[in-house]
């Protein structure tokens, strides 16, 4: 009740703009941790039991934020990707944050710039507030009720709201969509759904850095039909939402968060940068 209670009065007073960005500020500072591991030689990992890898650097990453959130939002319950790796489970709350210290843990391993830091809080089901942090490319992206992108880099912090860029994303463009899809995670069930669409071009992308992409323009739709959890999604899905997109599940319904029978797992989704294609989740395999 006191996650609800926040989050009720951060809506009526405007904080939420302010939790935005306290999150971005957050994934900025805890970039530098990334950047650290980057520098070495070798990058240590190892596998978890669902065989997706883990570094250091996811881990000191976690620690880090959850040491920053409960000093700033003492009490709200949290869902962290190596916790519940542990067996933490998410206490009772209809309000909660989500922690994802590396998204894209293979991208990183490989030395992509294609790995983000997301932070998010979802309430009533749905992603309120995140932050999305690519350190490589000096990237972040946050939203409230409204979304935004600027540059910054790891270790330091948001500019000056002025050099800020508000997202929004674009109408289904007539010569043909650019399709977003997983680096690591191309399947049957997407390569069908986009010889379904009228399809101007393909781009491989890593991390929840396609949510944002959607966000701010660059491209109209990703589609996913392999699992992933709730903290891979919360804070793009949040940055997506804020600038006029959708994230829907087969049924054509915004992706719903909370789902602890479920384990906290995503089932399929597709996120449209164009809210009118809510038509096109008849598509959904």
């Amino acid at each position: 009740m006191a996650a609800e209670r926040f989050v009720q009065s951060a809506s009526a007073s405007g904080d939420i703009e302010d939790l935005a960005r306290l999150f971005a500020n957050m994934a900025i500072a805890a970039g530098a941790l990334a950047m650290e591991t980057l520098a070495n030689a070798r990058i240590e990992s190892r596998l978890k039991g669902d065989t997706s890898p883990v570094t250091e650097a996811d881990e000191r990453i976690e620690a880090y934020l959850l040491r920053e959130l409960e000093a700033a939002l003492p009490g709200v319950p949290f869902l962290a990707e190596e916790s519940a790796a542990r067996g933490k489970t998410l206490g009772a709350g209809d309000a909660f944050l989500l922690i994802d210290p590396i998204d894209g843990t293979r991208e990183f391993l490989a030395r992509s710039s294609d790995f983000t830091i997301n932070v998010a809080l979802a309430e009533k089901n749905a992603p309120r507030v995140g932050a999305v942090y690519a350190p490589a490319q000096g990237r972040v992206w946050f939203a409230g009720a409204q979304g935004y992108e600027a540059q910054a880099a790891p270790g330091g912090s948001l500019p000056p709201m002025q050099d800020w860029r508000p997202l929004r994303a674009r109408p289904r463009p007539p010569e043909g969509l650019v399709a977003l899809i997983s680096k690591s995670h191309l399947d049957e069930a997407t390569k069908a759904f986009l010889s379904r669409q009228r399809i101007a071009r393909s781009a491989p992308v890593g991390s929840s850095i396609k949510f944002c992409l959607l966000a701010n323009g660059e491209a109209d739709v990703y589609p996913r039909f392999g699992p992933t959890m709730e903290w891979d999604t919360a804070a793009g899905d949040a940055v997506l939402r804020a600038a006029g997109g959708v994230t829907l599940d087969p049924d054509g319904a915004p992706l719903r968060y909370g789902k602890k029978a479920d384990d906290y797992r995503n089932g399929p989704f597709i996120a449209w940068a164009d809210a009118a294609a809510l038509e096109a989740a008849a598509t959904l395999p």
